[in-house]
C-alpha cells in the first residue's frame, strides 16, 4: 500500500517571547535565524527524513512554501542537489496556498500509486511575515517538515478528499510584504471552519469512518481555540483525539504546519491507529491513514518535533528579530568588504562541492580532503581520488576564532567523523559555548555576502549538537 515511509521535521533553535512583540498572545514562537530561510529549513527537515534511507530509491522531490526565497527558480532542485540525489529525479515546487504542503503530498501519493515513482520526498517550509505589532506577527512561527512517500509505508493511505474554495480570507499579493487577513468572524465561519469541516466529513462518510474510530485528528490550526471548535464540530474529543498544535511554543508554521503535526502524531502512534490529516488554505485537503508495523522501525531514529521544541535559545529583544528579517535598515560597515564573489558559472561548475559538500578520498591511503585537491596531502599521490559526501557527517571543533570584520562571527576548523577537516562559519552559538572538541553537526544556511548581482549564496555551516 502507498503511504508515508519516513518523516522528518525542523524547528529553528531561536524563539521570541510574544510579549516582546506587543500585547496580545501569550507564550513564544519560533524564529528562523539570520542565516535561515524556507529553503534551508526544508533542507534540514529533508536531511532528517532521509537519514538511513537509500537515496538512490528517491525518484522525486516536491517543495511547498508560500515564502520560497525564489519567485522564479526551483528550490526543489536545490534540495535535490543538497541531498546528492540522481540528476534524473523529478522536482516540482508548490506555492500559492497554505495547503500547498498537502497538495504536494497528494500529488506524491498519486504518482507513487500510479507506479511512476518508487519514492517521492515532500518538504514544506514557511517563514511568513505579519505586520509589526499585529496578531499575525505573534501567531506565525517558522519551521519545516518532510515526508517520504513510498510503498513500504509506516502509515498507509486509506482515502483522501479535497475541496477548493474561492475566498479572500488570508492572502498576500505580489506587491505585499506582509500577510493580509479579513475580519476574524468571516475568516473562520465562512472559510476555515466551514470548508475544513465539510472536507473531513466527506472523507469520513466516503470511508465509512466514525469519530471514535480515529486515534488522532491532525488539523491545520490558525489558533488553538478555533482548532478545538473544529474538532468538537466533528465529534472529536479535543483532549484525547486532537493533535497538539504547539501554537503556544512554535506558532503557525504555514504550509509546514499540517505535515509537522502529522510528523508529531506519527512519533506517538501505534500500529493500527487511524489518523485523519486535514489542511486549510483556499480549500482543504483531507487524508485518512492507518499506521502499520513499519512505524516501529522509525521511532527513535529521527530527531522529533518534541526534541526540536526542547532545544531552544531565546532572543533577548525585538530589535534583533527586525534585523534578522531585514525590516529595519542597518548602516553599511565602514571597512571595505569588497570580495571577488563567485559567478553563476563558477557556482554551477562547483555545485557538487557546494551543495552536497563533496570532498575527495585518496584511493591510495584513504585520506579524506576538502576542498577537493589533485594531490593527496598525506601520500602525495596525484589524481587518484573518489568523491565522498561530507554534509551528513558530524564532527568536533579543532580550533576557532572570530571575524572582526563581520561582527565577530565565529569561524571554526572542524574535524569530521571518519576523516577530513573543514573550515566553516559557526552558527546558532554564543561565544561562551565554544570550546575545543565541541561536538558539532553541519547545517545548510544562507551566506550573507551583500551581493549586488541578485544572487543568494548558500553553503554549509557548523552548529553545536543539541540532542
Amino acid at each position: 500500500m502507498v503511504g508515508v515511509t519516513s518523516y522528518g521535521a525542523y524547528i529553528p533553535i531561536w524563539r521570541i517571547s510574544r510579549g516582546l512583540m506587543g500585547k496580545g498572545l501569550q507564550g513564544e514562537r519560533s524564529v528562523a535565524g539570520k542565516d535561515e530561510d524556507s529553503l534551508t529549513m526544508a533542507v534540514a527537515a529533508a536531511m532528517n527524513c532521509v537519514s538511513e534511507i537509500d537515496r538512490g530509491t528517491i525518484d522525486g522531490v516536491f517543495f511547498a512554501s508560500t515564502t520560497s526565497p525564489f519567485q522564479e527558480k526551483s528550490a526543489a532542485a536545490t534540495i535535490a542537489a543538497v541531498l546528492d540525489l540522481r540528476s534524473d529525479v523529478f522536482v516540482a515546487d508548490f506555492a500559492g496556498s497554505l495547503k500547498a504542503g498537502t497538495s504536494a503530498l497528494k500529488a506524491a501519493l498519486n504518482i507513487v500509486k500510479a507506479g511512476s515513482a518508487r519514492q517521492i520526498l515532500v518538504a514544506a517550509a514557511d517563514c511568513r511575515l505579519g505586520e509589526p505589532g499585529s496578531v499575525n506577527e505573534q501567531a506565525f512561527g517558522d519551521g519545516a517538515a518532510a515526508l517520504l512517500v513510498g510503498t513500504e509505508a509506516a502509515a498507509e493511505l486509506e482515502g483522501d478528499c479535497s475541496l477548493f474554495d474561492e475566498i479572500y480570507d488570508t492572502w498576500r499579493r505580489d506587491i505585499d510584504l506582509y500577510v493580509n487577513t479579513w475580519e476574524d468572524r468571516y475568516v473562520y465561519s465562512s472559510g476555515y471552519l466551514k470548508v475544513t469541516k465539510e472536507t473531513v466529513l466527506r472523507l469520513m462518510n466516503k470511508m465509512e469512518v466514525k469519530a471514535e474510530d480515529v486515534a488522532k485528528a491532525i488539523l491545520s490550526v490558525p489558533d488553538p481555540r478555533r482548532g478545538v471548535e473544529l474538532a468538537r464540530s466533528l465529534n472529536f474529543d479535543p483532549k484525547t483525539q486532537l493533535q497538539n498544535s504547539f501554537m503556544d511554543v512554535i506558532g503557525n508554521t504555514g504550509t509546514a504546519q499540517p505535515l509537522m503535526l502529522f510528523t508529531a502524531a506519527l512519533e506517538g502512534a501505534n500500529p493500527g491507529d487511524r489518523l485523519i490529516l486535514a489542511s486549510y488554505g483556499s480549500g482543504s485537503d483531507a487524508f485518512l491513514f492507518r499506521v502499520t508495523d513499519g512505524i516501529k522501525k522509525l521511532k527513535g531514529r529521527r530527531r522529533g518535533v518534541e526534541a526540536y521544541i526542547a532545544r531552544k535559545k531565546m532572543l533577548k529583544d525585538y530589535t534583533t528579530y527586525l534585523k534578522w528579517r531585514k525590516l529595519i535598515k542597518l548602516p553599511q560597515p565602514r571597512i571595505d568588504m569588497a570580495v571577488s564573489y563567485p559567478s553563476a558559472v563558477a557556482t554551477w561548475r562547483e555545485r557538487n562541492r557546494i551543495y552536497p559538500l563533496h570532498g575527495v578520498k585518496c584511493r591510495t591511503c584513504g585520506t579524506i580532503q576538502y576542498p577537493p585537491q589533485r594531490v593527496c596531502i598525506k601520500c602525495q599521490s596525484k589524481d587518484n581520488f573518489e568523491e565522498v559526501r561530507l554534509c551528513d557527517k558530524k564532527g568536533k571543533l579543532f580550533s576557532y576564532s572570530f571575524d572582526p570584520l563581520r561582527e565577530n562571527t565565529p569561524i571554526g576548523l572542524v574535524n569530521l567523523e571518519g576523516g577530513g577537516r573543514i573550515l566553516l562559519e559557526l552558527t546558532d552559538v554564543d561565544a561562551e559555548e565554544l570550546k575545543i572538541d565541541l561536538p558539532v553537526e553541519l547545517t545548510f544556511r544562507r551566506v550573507d555576502l551583500r551581493r549586488e548581482d541578485g544572487m543568494y549564496v548558500y553553503f554549509w555551516k557548523a552548529t553545536p549538537v543539541r540532542d
